[in-house]
């Protein structure tokens, strides 16, 4: 695959996650401007409550992104989904507040995380679907995994940028202006995104499948392909919960929990994310050679044993938080490197990206962008040890469909 269209296939999966993730780390210094700052727990809360709301509206993203991918093509779809991303970046990053425009601030911000969730809804599946179609079959674990390097890098990003923010404003400039910083940033991407993606080939399976297209291909999968539906489900259960509690939260949790310098636990997320971006390639690559089965039941597996001791030696050290990271990121990489592939080879050319798409969306709706507010709600109410157990189940659920589900290494995408 050549170098710029393997970019541009990615780029957006990293602008999505660049930019959910600068929500993450910034809220604490935002949620007060789109809220009343008299009470800034409750405003924490209310911002944390809408970034969840996003979520919900991937499903959504899901059936409309992919069934437009799946009837206009590929490259219309990931253009489209380029362009709803960083015009809800831009939202944000210009929206007046709270105290200017009164309900009208939380109003905006709400808009821009539905716009956002429907773009992130629809571009997972669209990714997945370009790199999977455009790889030969024998190096298609190894270009799927680009689309969760780039998903890594763009977190990555949103971290470094957040250091050098938080290293030249203190943090009076930080909730004044600072936090914007991000979200202009996130915009700028998306027009160098949207650029990219413009000069995308279509694939060869999308066009040499015309006349097999259908109508209404959400349609088409709940009817022919609810097996293939489910086993998305299954694959996502567990994976879900561990990207948002690894990727994501676990950084504010040591800050919250155990005292954590803020500093301390970015550069922990940093070198762990680095560990992880560095050895997925590999993995895919080795998904040609074994298949995709033995990888993802080493991730379900392994974190159904693991997370209860890894969660257990978090302290107030960095070093524990390095430790912890990067150890739940290389098992989380066994998933990431094959996953997307390993859902784009259940569906057939023609219901592809949607069949991936909307229930691969509705499971990260339901499990993923729940995961932060439960780790918040068991934390206040003292019981913080029960969600390790939790995700262990939910990874348990995962490994019984990956051992029940057919490899799919080397197959012709032209004959699912």
């Amino acid at each position: 695959m050549p170098r710029p269209a393997l970019i541009a296939a990615t780029i957006g999966h990293a602008l999505e996650w660049f930019d959910w993730n600068a929500y993450a780390i910034f809220s604490v210094f935002f949620a007060g401007q789109f809220f009343p700052a008299d009470d800034p727990a409750l405003a924490r809360i209310k911002a944390m409550m809408i970034f969840g709301i996003g979520f919900f509206f991937r499903p959504l993203g899901g059936i409309l992104l992919g069934s437009y991918t799946d009837r206009f093509g590929r490259r219309g779809g990931l253009t489209l989904s380029v362009l709803l991303v960083s015009g809800g970046s831009l939202i944000v990053a210009v929206c007046p507040t709270y105290a200017e425009i009164g309900l009208l601030a939380p109003a905006l911000l709400l808009l821009a995380r539905i716009v956002q969730g429907l773009s992130t809804g629809g571009e997972m599946a669209a990714a997945a679907t370009y790199l999977a179609e455009v790889s030969p079959p024998g190096r298609r674990g190894f270009y799927s995994s680009f689309a969760y390097v780039t998903g890594t890098l763009g977190p990555l990003t949103a971290t470094l940028l957040a250091e050098l923010l938080f290293t030249v404003l203190d943090e009076s400039g930080l909730t004044a202006w600072g936090w914007r910083v991000p979200f202009a940033v996130g915009a700028l991407l998306g027009i160098y995104g949207l650029y990219r993606r413009q000069t995308l080939p279509e694939t060869d399976s999308f066009l040499a499948g015309r006349d097999l297209r259908v109508r209404r291909p959400t349609w088409e999968v709940l009817r022919r392909h609810p097996v293939s539906g489910f086993r998305v489900i299954g694959f996502t259960i567990g994976a879900t919960v561990v990207y948002y509690t690894f990727l994501v939260y676990l950084p504010s949790y040591a800050q919250d929990n155990f005292g954590m310098p803020a500093k301390s636990a970015l550069w922990a997320s940093v070198i762990a994310q680095s560990a992880m971006i560095a050895v997925l390639p590999l993995l895919g690559a080795l998904s040609d050679r074994i298949g995709r089965k033995p990888l993802l039941c080493a991730f379900a597996a392994g974190y159904a044993v693991l997370i209860v001791p890894l969660f257990t030696l978090l302290n107030s050290t960095p070093e524990s938080l390095v430790l912890v990271m990067t150890a739940g990121l290389l098992l989380f990489g066994c998933y990431a490197a094959v996953a997307p592939t390993a859902m784009a080879e259940l569906f057939p050319t023609q219901v592809r990206s949607v069949g991936l798409g909307m229930p691969y969306s509705l499971t990260v709706a339901v499990f993923g962008g729940t995961s932060p507010y439960l780790v918040e709600r068991l934390t206040d109410s003292g019981h913080a040890q029960w969600f390790p157990w939790y995700l262990a189940v939910l990874c348990l659920i995962s490994l019984v469909v990956f051992l029940t589900a057919r490899e799919t290494k080397g197959i012709d995408l032209d004959q699912c």
